[in-house]
């Protein structure tokens, strides 16, 4: 149902955001329409363009958001040991995935919507975050307590296997997050030959 008084920008354009996401999660990018999330919200559906140009603009800022805030959460003390970044990197990933999964999957599902420039721009940010991870690698060969045959790909693998916990890790379910790390922490130090 529409609101009958004005929205606040405060209140609203976090609602447009959250609605957004929430729905393109759900049913993917493609088949959400602005009216749906101005549904959501309760606007009008020419309220959202107060807050977003189009639904482009709005998938890119969703991801743009979420890679920035890995960006600027992610800590690494370089003058720890390799092993010891990378497991601070392991234990960072999935909590963070974990308190986000919506934003994961759109990370990861919806970058084939975005148009070209946005695709550019995204793939940026993700780049420096895997290069984050690259770089700890690059440091454990160097101490020679890691041995991986191709970086790039490890890295990859790695980010990959570590999101994937979004796909079926349960709050109260058979392990508890602590577990779960734990046993990510010998999956991955056998993937880096540690």
């Amino acid at each position: 149902m529409a609101r009958t008084h004005g929205s606040k920008a405060e209140i609203t354009g976090p609602l447009v955001r959250d609605a957004a996401r929430s729905l393109f999660a759900r049913h993917g990018y493609g088949a959400v329409s602005m009216r749906q999330i101005a549904a959501e919200v309760g606007v009008q559906v020419g309220a959202l363009y107060a807050y977003t140009p189009d639904k482009q603009a709005l998938l890119a800022d969703l991801l743009r958001s979420h890679m920035d805030e890995l960006l600027s959460e992610w800590r690494d003390d370089s003058s720890q040991p390799a092993l010891v970044r990378l497991k601070d990197f392991l234990r960072f990933h999935i909590a963070t995935s974990l308190k986000r999964p919506e934003a994961v999957f759109l990370s990861y599902m919806e970058l084939r919507s975005l148009s070209p420039e946005n695709f550019r721009d995204i793939a940026r940010l993700r780049r420096r975050y895997e290069d984050a991870l690259e770089a700890i690698l690059a440091a454990g060969e160097a101490e020679g307590v890691m041995s991986v045959p191709d970086r790039r790909l490890a890295t990859m693998a790695l980010i990959s296997m570590l999101t994937g916990v979004t796909n079926w890790y349960r709050e109260g379910g058979r392990l508890d997050q602590e577990r779960v790390v734990a046993i990510y922490w010998d999956l991955v130090r056998g993937t880096v030959g540690a």
